[in-house]
């Protein structure tokens, strides 16, 4: 269906996990949507990259678990559709604040999930490549989202719909014009303009330099993190995905003061993901390092030292990403005329990825849809 300029119904700008998914969605539901992304497949200069995230059920707010739960929905439909499987469901353990583990425990519970607490002494028996002070939540149905296989499997989805994914086509500007949207696109032949009835923004760290000044979007503040895996001493421990909430604002005494919490996964083949959430330097996205702070690097190795008697803290093999991130870490999934914007995704976004689509897709064909309060525009 290639409109090299001309019409479509709806223009998806950028190729990440949240463009692809909300092209599935449109694709599938009969919509002539194009979806241009700057970059080539698989590129790592944005968030979306990489084998593994996790799939982290310890939320206690309503509108995450409301989202989760269509993101697991939409996560098995995706695997069904393509004969992928992309969760990987070997459980979390959340520990460090009793206080938030008791709320998210009563918040799961109360929904019929899985969630135990198990003591301290209870969950080092059992993860033995782990250290634990403090109460610890273990939710089963939780564990790590294949991201690699995940994008292949979108942009899969979306094109046996019929979708028109396009790689290596800049989009230069955006032109709400009230009774239609203006694109303009940098090919290798020129620039080119593509109308249609909405434009879908999912561009990642470089949103608030594409969308149109009328749409009121919050302060998204870019930052470059560095988490790395490290290497396990002994192949026959069990890793579970974790957060440790050590970091400024947990609500217990006693923790080493680390810069912020810690997540982290096992990435079979690459070792144990282990990660300080939100610490990095502010930076421009087209002018990137793409190195570790070594002061982050040592507090990291630290923190992997202490923490995590099962691997080894001298193995460290960095990675780099960015995090989009609002004031508040929650996302913006809302609409303003004929743009549609999902962004701020702020380093917990991927595993919501197929609910996000489903929510933006909404967002751009039904004039009455709404996500959740917390995600509008203020």
């Amino acid at each position: 269906m290639g409109v090299a300029g001309g019409r479509a119904s709806v223009v998806v700008v950028g190729a990440g996990a949240m463009g692809l998914a909300t092209t599935w969605q449109l694709a599938r539901a009969g919509c002539r949507v194009v979806t241009l992304e700057r970059f080539e497949r698989g590129h790592a200069r944005g968030a979306s990259h990489g084998a593994t995230r996790n799939f982290n059920n310890a939320y206690g707010e309503d509108h995450y678990l409301d989202l989760l739960q269509a993101a697991r929905a939409g996560w098995d439909d995706l695997a069904r559709e393509t004969g992928e499987p992309l969760l990987r469901l070997h459980g979390l353990v959340t520990h460090g604040d009793d206080h938030a583990v008791a709320r998210v425990h009563a918040a799961l519970v109360a929904r019929g999930e899985r969630a135990t607490v198990l003591g301290a002494a209870e969950a080092a028996a059992r993860w033995r490549g782990m250290r634990f002070e403090q109460d610890v939540l273990f939710t089963p149905d939780a564990g790590v989202v294949r991201a690699a296989a995940a994008l292949e499997a979108l942009e899969a989805a979306a094109r046996r719909h019929g979708a028109d994914v396009r790689f290596a086509q800049r989009v230069v500007a955006i032109d709400d014009r009230g009774d239609r949207v203006r694109v303009d696109v940098d090919t290798a032949s020129g620039v080119r303009t593509i109308e249609a009835d909405t434009v879908v923004v999912t561009a990642g760290a470089w949103t608030t330099r594409l969308v149109p000044a009328s749409v009121p979007l919050p302060t998204l503040t870019v930052t470059e993190e560095s988490p790395a895996h490290f290497r396990p001493r002994d192949p026959s421990h069990e890793w579970p995905s974790f957060n440790h909430l050590v970091g400024h604002g947990a609500g217990s005494a006693g923790h080493a003061p680390y810069p912020g919490h810690v997540y982290g996964m096992p990435t079979p083949g690459e070792g144990v993901k282990v990660g300080l959430h939100h610490v990095g330097a502010v930076v421009d996205p087209d002018h990137r390092t793409f190195r570790a702070v070594p002061a982050l690097a040592a507090r990291l190795e630290e923190y992997v030292r202490e923490w995590f008697p099962g691997l080894d803290p001298l193995t460290a093999a960095p990675i780099s990403c960015t995090y989009t991130s609002t004031p508040s870490e929650d996302f913006v999934l809302d609409r303003r005329g004929r743009v549609v914007v999902g962004a701020g995704f702020s380093g917990h976004g991927f595993k919501f990825t197929p609910a996000v689509g489903t929510v933006l897709a909404a967002l751009a064909t039904d004039d009455a849809a709404r996500a959740a309060e917390p995600f509008r525009f203020a």
